[in-house]
């Protein structure tokens, strides 16, 4: 049965995760080694509570072991990993017990601070959990006493993980089989925060003290080639603002210094914590109201209020010699309500640019922050 969520005025069809995959594909496989039987359907339980029926694909059945493959099905969320080939297979070994293994398209996790362990490969805990509960049930069922070897791979996974977080991650040479819920939920924002949050458990496991944070790509853009800064080691935050300065505070970073577009950062000095439009938009509206408390006639006022991005208001700034005192407020603000959210108990910052302008401005502790991270 098909599962939909609603999301963004649409009801979008959910999917299920390679951990789901790999699950499906490692009991059909276990099942086919002990029965000797070809297996057209596998079922298995999510975490979620729904039932998948899934086929098994390239079937290879042997004596000594079998391999078979689940195909990924991201539903309506946009993944680079739908449509992949996801492996399992499964061979007999002496000693009792479920070992499970990654093989070619499986990253291999050569830092701490994430949920695998340091060598091994990166399938998460409830994939892992969800196999070998799956698995288990198999040999109950068989009556099999022995020990059997479930190596996953994703052969596609070579080359879809370089478009990932994974490298930054310390994970190489593949994907990570993720899945805690076994259901892909379309546009997913806990997932995108998780994914954050996985980032900075790495910084923090790295002994990092210092948290470098950008948006997305431009920031990482504009300071990797305008401020010739190394961004090794920085976390992308998206529009989580909030959850980030939340739990930059609970993982007990020292500071916290982000780099953004002055599209995003000009609503944090109104207090919005998700950068996202669908959320708020109070850019030129605080930008028109500023500019009027420090002199701008009303028509001034209404001009900046209608323009359609930041850069044509720093434009009009500029031109009506306002820039410096305005941005000045716009940068004050951006500080109180960074420190507000964080209760005083790490130093931030903020340096705000433009891709037309450069620079715009800083945060009062801005400076001293770009100097800890030139000197790492």
């Amino acid at each position: 049965m098909e599962e939909f969520q609603f999301s963004q005025g649409k009801n979008l069809r959910c999917g299920y995760t390679t951990g789901s995959c790999a699950t499906a594909a490692s009991k059909a496989a276990a099942s086919m080694l002990l029965t000797g039987e070809r297996v057209e359907t596998v079922r298995i339980d999510t975490p979620k509570g729904i039932v998948l029926n899934l086929e098994p694909l390239d079937v290879e059945m042997t004596p000594e072991y079998v391999s078979c493959a689940i195909r990924k099905d991201s539903g309506d969320d946009p993944d680079d990993t739908n449509g992949v080939l996801v492996y399992s297979k499964v061979e007999r070994i002496s000693e009792p017990g479920i070992v499970i293994e990654g093989g070619i398209g499986v990253g291999r996790v050569t830092k701490p601070g994430l949920s695998c362990a340091v060598g091994g490969p990166a399938i998460n805990p409830t994939p892992r959990k969800m196999i070998t509960t799956e698995v288990t049930n198999v040999m109950e069922e068989n009556n099999y006493q022995g020990g059997l070897k479930v190596t996953i791979s994703i052969p596609e996974g070579v080359e879809i993980a370089k478009k990932t977080f994974n490298p930054r991650l310390g994970i190489i040479g593949g994907l990570s089989v993720l899945g805690t819920s076994g259901i892909v939920e379309p546009m997913s924002e806990n997932a995108l925060i998780e994914t954050m949050r996985v980032e900075m458990r790495a910084r923090k496991a790295d002994g990092t003290k210092h948290l470098l944070v950008f948006f997305g790509n431009y920031g990482e853009d504009f300071t990797r080639d305008v401020l010739k800064m190394d961004i090794t080691g920085a976390v992308t935050c998206s529009n989580f603002v909030g959850e980030l300065l939340d739990y930059a505070v609970f993982l007990g970073f020292e500071t916290l210094f982000i780099i953004g577009h002055s599209g995003k950062l000009v609503k944090l000095a109104q207090g919005v914590m998700n950068t996202h439009s669908k959320y708020a938009d109070c850019r030129t509206e605080f930008m028109a109201m500023q500019a009027m408390f420090h002199g701008a006639s009303t028509q001034i006022g209404e001009e900046i209020y209608k323009c359609l991005t930041t850069d044509e208001v720093t434009k009009v700034l500029k031109r009506e010699g306002l820039f410096d005192v305005v941005i000045d407020e716009v940068t004050k603000k951006i500080d109180f309500y960074m420190q507000h959210r964080v209760h005083g108990k790490i130093k931030t910052g903020a340096m705000m640019f433009s891709n037309v302008y450069g620079v715009l401005g800083k945060t009062e502790y801005a400076d001293e922050l770009i100097k800890i991270h030139q000197n790492k």
